[in-house]
């Protein structure tokens, strides 16, 4: 079936006008924050609005926020993976509060016994033992990145097309319509042409990794399992074996970036498919909204990191910040592992997200539209196209913003979030039935007008 994009502009158009009249407070607050903050945002990342200006917070609690004109909203969204625990876990909030009010002390320079209970806990998740900690996994990855080229002794660094591993410079590179290697668009201010720092092949796509890896240049592989932030994009089977075999052969580490991907099971896909990567980097999550990451060593790679003489990795070596594992975050990590993000926490989560993909695909399956819905553990998102995308290309070809901005807005002004870059839905242990099936409710109901004849 073919969309009506003259009716879809006509219908996007009401809906933002019914946002802009629901949310003057909003509205007022955008505005006078613009004379103030660059963007009119905190970080400007929150213009990615498709209504034209972000809702302010007011409150957040479990899977539920209450913007500045009074509105609650089912939140799928949970902070793009960040609030995966929802929002003000109890346990979490107690324990920063014991550290940071009741014992006192944030950044003291001094490491506590809250950060080996974590690192054991991570290893017990992810199968590598030994830990360090970031405050985010951008972080994470940059240090991960550091280590590998130290103790390869190689300059290049392998991500997949459209992957997403924060900001590092690494891995703003894809392959392009002719299939060279080139920086992604929009890329902003790169110290210098990515091409020359990294190699970049798609997802799924094997042979093309052994060709790049056959260059004898590349210290690491930086993956996620499944691609996440350009749509969820599972790995073909074999696909991952394949990876670690190939590094393996060509010497190059394998760096699995779980922060997403997280949403897979207690030790992500890690974990849930046996995987074994050399690094594990991780980070949002695990804090319960504290902000947290860390990356995690094989007992080999650790190995040969202490075995290099002249690695500065107590000062100014580049590995490491002076906020990172202070004493709040590790406290926020321990209690959310511990009694949050469990494995009962994460079955339930799945059943969830089993239960909304389920109801999605009825409502395509109905109007005989030629979309998909792709699940990875407690994390589901539909997409414009059928089958679902491969690879990161074509999950970018098969974007289409019009049809995004109006499920967003006409969500939005019924009660329901998803994720703003993507048609992201994330259960968390706060989530309910009911939740989910109010976001059938009204994605059924924006999917019939869309569709009217």
């Amino acid at each position: 079936m073919m969309i009506d994009r003259t009716r879809l502009a006509r219908l996007l158009d009401r809906e933002r006008d019914a946002f802009r009249e629901r949310n003057p407070r909003s509205a007022a607050a955008y505005e006078q924050a613009r004379g103030h903050l660059f963007g009119g945002v905190p970080m400007t990342w929150m213009n990615k609005t498709a209504a034209g200006f972000p809702l302010y917070l007011a409150e957040a609690r479990g899977a539920r926020v209450t913007d500045l004109d009074g509105h609650d909203y089912v939140d799928l969204c949970l902070g793009d993976t960040g609030a995966m625990a929802g929002h003000s876990p109890q346990p979490t909030v107690e324990a920063v509060a014991d550290r940071f009010g009741r014992r006192g002390g944030a950044t003291v320079m001094m490491p506590t016994e809250d950060a080996a209970w974590v690192g054991a806990e991570l290893g017990r998740r992810f199968g590598v033992p030994y830990w360090s900690f970031s405050l985010t996994a951008t972080d994470a990855n940059r240090w991960a990145i550091r280590l590998a080229r130290a103790i390869t002794g190689r300059p290049k660094i392998l991500v997949n097309s459209y992957c997403y591993h924060g900001s590092v410079d690494e891995v703003l590179l894809v392959v392009g319509p002719d299939g060279r290697q080139v920086s992604r668009e929009g890329n902003v201010g790169a110290p210098v042409d990515p091409t020359v720092t990294s190699r970049v092949v798609e997802f799924n796509d094997l042979p093309a990794l052994e060709r790049e890896l056959a260059y004898g240049d590349v210290a690491a592989v930086l993956m996620e399992p499944a691609l996440t932030n350009i749509g969820i994009v599972l790995p073909e089977p074999g696909y991952l074996e394949g990876v670690r075999d190939l590094t393996r052969r060509y010497g190059s580490l394998l760096i699995n970036d779980e922060t997403h991907t997280f949403s897979a099971g207690p030790g992500g896909c890690t974990k849930a498919w046996d995987l074994r990567p050399d690094i594990v980097t991780i980070g949002k999550a695990i804090g319960g909204g504290i902000p947290s990451g860390g990356y995690g060593l094989s007992a080999e790679v650790a190995a040969r990191v202490e075995a290099m003489d002249g690695l500065d990795l107590v000062d100014m070596g580049g590995v490491g910040g002076t906020l990172a594992g202070n004493a709040l975050s590790v406290a926020a990590m321990r209690a959310t592992l511990e009694h949050v993000l469990t494995g009962d926490a994460f079955a339930a989560m799945t059943e969830l997200a089993t239960r909304f993909t389920k109801g999605v695909q009825e409502v395509i399956d109905a109007h005989g539209l030629p979309w998909s819905v792709t699940r990875l553990g407690a994390r589901a998102e539909y997409r414009f196209t059928r089958p679902a995308p491969r690879n990161g290309g074509e999950s970018n070809a098969a974007g289409d913003p019009g049809l995004d901005d109006y499920l967003h807005v006409y969500l939005a002004n019924r009660g329901v979030l998803l994720t703003p870059f993507h048609n992201m839905a994330l259960m968390s242990p706060a989530t309910t039935e009911a939740d989910v099936d109010l976001h059938h409710e009204v994605f059924a109901a924006a999917v019939a007008e869309l569709v009217a004849s």
